[in-house]
C-alpha cells in the first residue's frame, strides 16, 4: 500500500507532537549504555537500534517465515535439518523435481537471512537481557 506524500506529512507532524524523537534519543542513549556495560561495540548498537526505529516508521512487521525461524532457533538452536523443518511439505509435494530443488535452494536463502537477523537480534536484545 503506497502512502501519499500527504499522510507521510502528517505522521511525522503526529510524530513530532507526541515526543517520538525524545523518546528515540532517551532509548538510544539507554541502548548506548547498556551496550557499553554488555561489552558490546556501541556503535553496532547505535546502527542496530536506528534500523528497528526506521522500521517502526515505515511500518514493517516480521514476516511469518523469520519468526517460525526464530522460534525454532531459541527452543534447539541452530540444528542441521532446519531446511527440512521449515519447508511446506503439502506444497512441496505437489512441485516437479526441478521446482523442489528451487523452492529447497529459495528457501535456504531466507533462512541464512533470517538466521543473520536473528544473530543481529540476539546479539543486542535477547542475550544483552539475560
Amino acid at each position: 500500500m503506497e502512502r501519499s506524500l500527504k499522510s507521510l506529512a502528517r505522521e511525522a507532524k503526529t510524530r513530532m507532537k507526541k515526543g517520538f524523537w525524545k523518546e528515540c534519543e532517551q532509548r538510544l542513549q539507554e541502548e548506548r549504555s547498556h551496550a557499553k556495560a554488555q561489552g558490546i561495540n556501541e556503535n553496532k548498537a547505535e546502527r542496530y537500534f536506528q534500523e528497528k526505529v526506521e522500521a517502526s516508521i515505515k511500518g514493517e512487521s516480521p514476516d511469518e517465515f523469520y519468526l517460525k525461524v526464530k522460534a525454532l532457533l531459541l527452543s534447539e538452536g541452530e540444528v542441521s535439518d532446519a531446511i527440512g523443518r521449515l519447508t511446506d511439505k503439502e506444497y512441496y509435494d505437489t512441485l516437479s523435481y526441478a521446482e523442489r530443488q528451487r523452492y529447497s535452494l529459495e528457501l535456504s536463502e531466507k533462512y541464512l537471512r533470517a538466521l543473520e537477523r536473528f544473530k543481529r537480534e540476539y546479539e543486542f536484545e535477547i542475550k544483552g537481557r539475560k
